[in-house]
């Protein structure tokens, strides 16, 4: 594990840091409106997950292995007390490491997701994925077109279209290591293990429109952060810092000062 290659990552400002992680099939530039808010008042850290963005690729993908990338990051460029954001199963990631390395972070911030265990349900999308030939669908265009017949929702075309780059000229492919994320796909969904805790401040945000903490999510939410809060973002669904990034804005920034 130790000669594994340190997570990319995009990082502004100063202060005290700031790190934000990315949910499934998505990557550091999703952040990069938030993140140049708020590095006015924070050393932010972007950062791409393993077999996403712009970072390595490797056949093992579960969330130990995420944290342990997390951690490597943070030894790395030499950072205490951070502050972290995860989305969804950055989320997933950041509680993991929060209660293994509890003393590497202080304010812990999870983005609509909770600590129990999701059964896999992207089935639609890793089918739409594999389904294209980028010898066959060479242009963006071709490329939605295929995306399409399995994936109706512009909005998540468009999400996934932002992880298809030009690899070489007339070759495009995809950022992120498809493989492997079919591979483990049932990995995404795992539940943070039982009887594990953090105890420092904790914010959970959710979307108002989204489904993945209800108030039978809150028990086992308070089980492992005693010491959290959920607070819900209006007119927002499961992208809630892109539905709704003013709000998301401010809940964040009163919570970390």
């Amino acid at each position: 594990m130790s000669n594994n290659p340190i997570l990319h990552s995009t990082i502004k400002g100063e202060g005290k840091p700031l790190l934000i992680l990315h949910g499934y099939f998505g990557m550091s530039d999703n952040w990069k409106t938030l993140g140049n808010q708020f590095s006015e008042n924070h050393q932010v850290h972007l950062i791409d997950q393993r077999n996403h963005g712009r970072s390595f690729h490797e056949d093992e993908f579960n969330y130990e292995v995420l944290v342990e990338d997390l951690l490597a990051y943070i030894k790395h460029h030499q950072l205490e007390k951070v502050d972290v954001i995860g989305h969804s199963m950055g989320g997933k990631t950041a509680m993991l490491f929060a209660v293994t390395y509890p003393d590497l972070i202080d304010k812990l911030i999870v983005v609509d997701i909770s600590p129990r265990m999701y059964q896999p349900h992207h089935n639609a999308i890793l089918a739409a994925l594999n389904s294209v030939d980028f010898s066959i669908q060479n242009t963006r265009k071709l490329v939605e077109e295929k995306l399409s017949v399995l994936i109706p929702e512009f909005g998540v075309r468009q999400f996934l279209l932002k992880n298809v780059y030009w690899k070489e000229k007339g070759q495009l492919a995809y950022r992120f290591n498809l493989n492997s994320l079919t591979e483990n796909n049932p990995e995404v969904g795992e539940a943070l293990p039982p009887f594990t805790v953090f105890e420092k401040e904790t914010l959970f945000l959710k979307g108002d429109k989204s489904g993945y903490i209800t108030e039978n999510e809150e028990p086992i939410i308070e089980a492992h952060f005693p010491n959290s809060k959920i607070v819900t973002i209006k007119n927002a669904g499961h992208w809630l810092h892109a539905e709704n990034p003013k709000q998301f804005f401010t809940e964040v920034s009163e919570f970390l000062t």
